[in-house]
């Protein structure tokens, strides 16, 4: 296991860099760059633009201009964003906390649920229970994230009252005692919570029915039934056991996924956090903080790959990487 963690590290390392090169020439290839913007605004000096392409080596060839960042990059320095005239490692780290704490909640809450339910329809295949879980699968799987979220909005904020309507904090955060702090925080994160776990939850649930079917069929669970066992030893003990492989492949997948955020569903509920950063920095091409979400999505795009193998390795005996 040892030797393959390293094989699979070196190897990452090139992905990285070929995935920075990638993200480079895409950037260059775009038309046009930040600084066009400040040229249209009359109160800005062609010379203090000029100062700014000099200071962020603008002007060097594209090679020299790709070196220089990747030597920041070993060093873990992503350089200076042009819209916050701040490093980036502090921008992103402003908002790191916040989407960590969103998709962390999202997939524990997606998983406890789908799980659960998955087993429960492929155990009673075509019951009422099951057509039930069926069709509102479906529906989740088809409603998209911004419809679902102002829907929620809709409902709990603006008409009923219960919950606010975005943001993270509310306006007196700073005056509440430690619990209200918390519960404050808690009622902020239901809304966008509830939309990312319904996102996949749908989607979780049909493929873990499936995977129990198909394992449901097998010969040796025949046999295991067949020697007196009980049901839920057969379900949770052999069946779930090799049905739960292709899911951790899926969550490797959510694993990588935490940083990128969900753009447009903070954009609607004014969440602060990486993916309306992202797609903020995309559109003003922002070279250096686009780069360096690029990146960070590379690196979690590895490291839930690997740990998903070492887990499979670890759940199921027959997959061995010596």
């Amino acid at each position: 296991m040892t030797s393959f963690i390293i094989r699979r590290l070196l190897i990452g390392l090139l992905l990285l860099w070929g995935a920075s090169l990638m993200g480079f020439s895409i950037m260059k290839a775009a038309p046009g760059d930040y600084f066009d913007r400040l040229r249209m605004d009359p109160r800005v000096s062609q010379e203090f633009i000029e100062q700014l392409r000099q200071r962020y080596r603008l002007d060097d060839h594209v090679l020299i201009q790709y070196g220089a960042w990747l030597w920041r990059f070993v060093q873990l320095d992503f350089g200076e964003s042009f819209e916050y005239m701040l490093p980036v490692n502090k921008v992103i780290g402003s908002r790191l906390v916040n989407t960590l704490v969103l998709n962390l909640l999202a997939i524990a809450f997606t998983w406890a649920i789908a799980i659960p339910i998955g087993i429960y329809a492929a155990v009673r295949q075509y019951s009422l229970g099951d057509k039930i879980l069926s069709a509102l699968a479906f529906v989740g799987m088809s409603l998209p994230s911004f419809f679902s979220a102002l829907l929620l909005l809709y409902i709990f904020s603006a008409v009923l009252g219960w919950l606010p309507t975005g943001g993270l904090t509310s306006l007196d955060h700073d005056e509440l005692s430690f619990g209200g702090k918390l519960a404050d925080y808690a009622k902020h994160l239901v809304i966008p919570v509830s939309v990312l776990s319904l996102m996949a939850l749908a989607g979780l649930q049909r493929i873990t029915r499936g995977n129990m079917l198909e394992v449901l069929r097998q010969q040796y669970i025949t046999t295991a039934r067949a020697k007196g066992l009980s049901e839920r030893r057969v379900i949770y003990k052999h069946a779930l056991r090799n049905a739960v492989n292709p899911l951790i492949t899926i969550f490797g997948y959510q694993f990588a996924a935490m940083f990128s955020g969900a753009a447009l569903l903070e954009i609607i509920i004014n969440y602060p956090g990486l993916g309306s950063l992202m797609l903020t920095a995309i559109r003003s091409q922002d070279q250096f903080l686009v780069m360096g979400g690029f990146m960070m999505g590379a690196i979690m795009l590895l490291v839930g790959n690997l740990l998903a193998e070492i887990l499979l390795a670890v759940v199921d005996p027959r997959i061995s990487y010596s």
